[in-house]
């Protein structure tokens, strides 16, 4: 591999052939300029104001973005030559493809359908030097305070460090506590695996619900989705079911518990603060569930908690000694190695193939951490991603999982990506030239293709990625069948990426004797970038490797474009909102009247409430009860008046 990266690749950040030694190229010129403005790194900007500030535009206060950089610039000319070439020709260079394939571990990761070319990518990693990408990854990973408006550490990746690793945070080595909650994960799942913890009834705890949302959700689903067929993984789950609770529309309530029993049902509730809305009435709704059926008592034995708050944990009924506790250097879309879904996967899965996991991970973080940036895997799909939203203007990201098991990756990574760097503003709090951060979406093949790929085909241009394995966890070949039925989901993988990159023309439509009114239906560009990424397996360690691939590659992306990718105050907004329009709907009920102007809402949202108000069967509740689907709990006092 090392040869193929002859030519740029094995370069240090600011070396440089000299231009009589690259082959000319069309619009080759700016970028030439542009690379004698940065020949030797400006340090101008730092001198103007002492050590680690920059220049000021405008006045003291004013931070130079990023984007006022010779390195930005230079991106920016080098656009107009990337837009002469067509990937029908890129792909024919060998040496080119070569050098932008890389491999880690078994992680195989093609980048030659992109566009872009050599100088691309030197280009890039002189931003990645100007941004003080490595610098800033150092800091990450040495516990400073780099969320600055909430004042914490960000080290989601200490959560999979090994036994024996030192991780400090003020001046305290975090990795003993870490390890003290996954012992105490390992115990307690033993203990309910075993049958050794039992219900209120007798009865071994076969059932699980997870009761979170957000990060506490998204995530976890994800990997339990992508486990659960593992072959191993499912001999172990034998016997067991592992369900997710985070809507509070009371219908996701209703799918959480149809079917299950209260007295073989053990009830996981994650929330740091224990005081998220939607969480938490969720938990008092299923607590209801629970004690209908097996009395008050019953909570200290079929609930747990996942929290860092163990005074409203034990007024809410749990013991504190069943809650497990995370810290505030772990975020949110960042907690799936915590005990946020550590638990729940050890209950379902056993500890031993959730340390898989955390290993997997662990090893991408430490390519993240030590890897030279030209064969550094996340880098350099973090400043693709930039090249491709920020520089060709391409908005949207297409996440397509030739996998059925990473069905959930998507919308895992959409909240992990959209929550991070989908900012106005700078770290600083400038606001940014530059839009920040992607749209994101996707659907496993081949279900997509037969959904949206219309569009990133004859449409707008999405850059895609598509993620496939080598082995499936679940083998099928029908006898007089061609291939097997993985083979013909692969072959499906390998074909979109060429459809997309090389296209067809009228030319090739004509040679076919297509009707001449048919060709420019049925002609395609081409020229439409994608990354392909191919494990050997889905393995829990590759489920941990993938998602600290994704993690990695989101952070890199803020370090550069010098967000906050740890904060995410743009879900308080609507929050904040939605407890005043609860207040006065309670009110409006409780007192049978209308909203009215006086109630300070805006006429369009005043009409919209008095309209759902008036559709209601019953505005006033004179007696305040419990009220379940009745194929839901079994109770007595449950009454089918429905």
């Amino acid at each position: 591999m090392q040869a193929c990266l002859s030519g740029f690749a094995g370069t240090a950040l600011n070396a440089r052939r000299p231009v009589q030694q690259r082959q000319p190229r069309r619009g080759a010129a700016p970028v030439r300029a542009a690379y004698a403005q940065i020949g030797h790194t400006d340090r101008t900007h730092e001198s103007m104001n002492g050590p680690g500030s920059a220049y000021r535009q405008g006045g003291a206060g004013k931070k130079l973005p990023i984007a006022y950089s010779p390195e930005w610039m230079a991106l920016r000319e080098h656009t107009k030559e990337i837009e002469s070439l067509h990937l029908r020709d890129l792909l024919m260079d060998e040496e080119r493809t070569d050098a932008l394939i890389h491999e880690h571990n078994g992680l195989y990761v093609d980048f030659s359908r992109q566009n872009i070319n050599e100088t691309t990518m030197q280009l890039l990693l002189n931003l990645a030097e100007r941004a003080k990408l490595r610098t800033k990854m150092n800091a990450m990973f040495a516990g400073e305070h780099i969320n600055n408006t909430e004042d914490r550490a960000v080290l989601h990746t200490a959560l999979r460090a090994p036994r024996d690793s030192e991780v400090f945070v003020d001046g305290e080595n975090v990795v003993p506590d870490v390890w003290e909650v996954l012992d105490k994960i390992r115990d307690f799942s033993e203990r309910v695996r075993s049958g050794e913890w039992l219900g209120a009834t007798g009865k071994p705890l076969t059932d699980v619900v997870a009761i979170g949302i957000g990060g506490s959700y998204l995530g976890p689903l994800f990997v339990h989705t992508a486990m659960q067929f593992d072959e191993q993984c499912k001999d172990r789950a034998s016997g067991r079911k592992l369900r997710f609770l985070a809507n509070v529309d009371p219908v996701d309530v209703a799918k959480a518990l149809n079917g299950l029993n209260p007295e073989t049902t053990l009830v996981i509730v994650i929330s740091k603060t224990f005081t998220t809305t939607e969480t938490m009435l969720n938990a008092r709704t299923v607590r209801t569930w629970l004690t209908a059926e097996l009395g008050q008592e019953a909570v200290a034995k079929h609930m747990v908690a996942v929290s860092t708050n163990l005074k409203l944990v034990k007024e809410f009924g749990i013991d504190p000694e069943n809650a497990f506790g995370f810290w505030d250097w772990v975020g949110g879309r960042y907690s799936v190695t915590s005990a946020v879904g550590i638990l729940p996967l050890a209950l379902q899965y056993g500890f031993e193939k959730c340390e898989e996991f955390l290993r997997g991970a662990h090893d991408i973080d430490v390519h993240w951490r030590d890897a030279p940036f030209q064969e550094n895997i996340p880098v350099l799909m973090g400043l693709i991603s930039i090249w491709n939203s920020t520089f060709l203007g391409r908005s949207s990201v297409a996440v397509l999982p030739y996998c059925q098991a990473l069905s959930k990756f998507p919308s895992h990574i959409q909240q992990v990506a959209m929550e991070s760097v989908g900012k106005q503003v700078s770290i600083e709090g400038e606001p940014l030239p530059f839009k920040a951060g992607e749209i994101y979406f996707g659907e496993p093949g081949t279900n997509g293709q037969h959904s949206f790929y219309q569009l990133i085909h004859q449409g707008r241009v999405v850059p895609c990625e598509f993620i496939g394995t080598i082995k499936s966890q679940q083998s099928v070949y029908l006898k007089g069948e061609l291939v097997s039925n993985h083979d013909e989901l692969m072959c499906n993988f390998f074909a979109q990426a060429d459809a997309l990159a090389i296209g067809k023309d009228s030319v090739s439509l004509r040679a076919e004797n297509v009707p001449e009114y048919l060709i420019p239906h049925k002609t395609f560009s081409g020229n439409r970038p994608s990354t392909s990424l191919l494990l050997p397996s889905l393995s829990p360690f590759r489920v941990g490797q993938l998602l600290a691939l994704y993690e990695n590659r989101v952070a890199t992306q803020g370090f550069i474009w010098n967000v906050n990718s740890f904060d995410q105050w743009g879900v308080e907004l609507g929050k904040v909102l939605a407890s005043r329009v609860r207040t006065m709907m309670h009110t409006a009920r409780t007192r049978s009247r209308r909203i009215t102007i006086t109630d300070g809402f805006n006429p369009s949202t005043r009409k919209m409430i008095n309209r759902y108000l008036d559709g209601k069967n019953q505005m006033l509740y004179p007696e305040p009860r419990d009220v379940f689907p009745c194929d839901l709990i079994h109770s007595e006092e449950c009454e089918a008046k429905w």
